[in-house]
């Protein structure tokens, strides 16, 4: 299950049935649970903790320490879940002492060729980004997220739970959950209807967050007022309280819509919130 070429430190510690590819490199204090495939050319440094079923593709490098110039070789942490798939070429860097120390990933994801993930994120459960998205330092991503190729997050912004970021999108405010958003800068052109639909959730459901979209991006209001507005609806469902919590919590401000065109598409709903 080990080529003979592969480079490994007696100290890093593989779980049962772990193939690992010719070529490949890992370092001390690297932990791999069962039942990982890591492909060839790939470098895995330490400290990182990696769950079990994950396959990392050629030429990655997982748990490299950050490019970032405050970091000055303190120990710290990657950790990664279950089941996820890391494509080629992608990087994912620990975290840093200034803030938790940790970058965390959870299950299930699909990092396509060429993602980058950087120090002290927290990417959630089902996550897919696709070719070359890369999200900066601090970056906190919510379960069942979507970017699209080449989409872009600078540091410290939130982006929610199902949501959807087109591909080739600058994203330079917080995303609420279950917004899609699209753009150099990014803006909000909907809700993700597609991906709601395709997990299951009820109609009743996509027309209360409809419902608050529209009190959000529509009615002109203040967003304190708006998030008043929708506090009856938000105690009925819980994903409406969802999209309201990641307004609220917001600390950049959210994104806001583009102008409409009198053609747009059923994803996409008018107005602007105010701040």
């Amino acid at each position: 299950m080990i080529d003979p070429k592969a480079i490994i430190h007696p100290t890093a510690d593989l779980g049962k049935n772990v193939t690992v590819g010719p070529w490949t490199t890992i370092g001390p204090e690297v932990s791999i649970g069962k039942d990982c495939v890591i492909g060839s050319h790939v470098v895995i440094k330490g400290p990182t903790v990696i769950g079990s079923k994950n396959r990392i593709y050629q030429f990655s490098s997982v748990g490299e320490d950050t490019p970032a110039l405050a970091y000055q070789g303190e120990p710290t942490l990657l950790r990664i879940g279950n089941n996820n798939v890391i494509r080629e070429g992608v990087t994912i860097h620990r975290g840093m002492v200034q803030d938790e120390g940790v970058t965390e990933i959870g299950n299930d994801c699909l990092f396509m060729a060429y993602v980058h993930i950087a120090h002290d994120c927290t990417v959630g459960n089902n996550v897919i980004m696709a070719n070359n998205a890369s999200i900066s330092g601090h970056v906190k991503v919510g379960d069942y997220a979507n970017f699209g190729g080449y989409s872009a997050v600078p540091q410290f912004r939130i982006i929610g739970a199902h949501t959807h970021i087109a591909g080739l999108s600058l994203v330079l405010k917080d995303v609420p959950a279950f917004v899609t958003v699209a753009g150099n800068p990014s803006s909000a052109v909907g809700l993700n209807l597609e991906g709601m639909r395709r997990r299951g959730f009820s109609p009743d459901t996509i027309s209360a967050l409809k419902a608050s979209y529209r009190v959000v991006y529509q009615q002109d209001l203040l967003l304190g007022d708006a998030i008043h507005q929708l506090e009856s609806l938000a105690k009925k469902f819980k994903e409406v309280s969802q999209f309201v919590d990641s307004i609220s919590s917001s600390k950049y401000g959210i994104v806001r819509p583009r102008k409409s065109s009198n053609n747009e598409d059923e994803n996409e709903e008018k107005g602007s919130p105010k701040e």
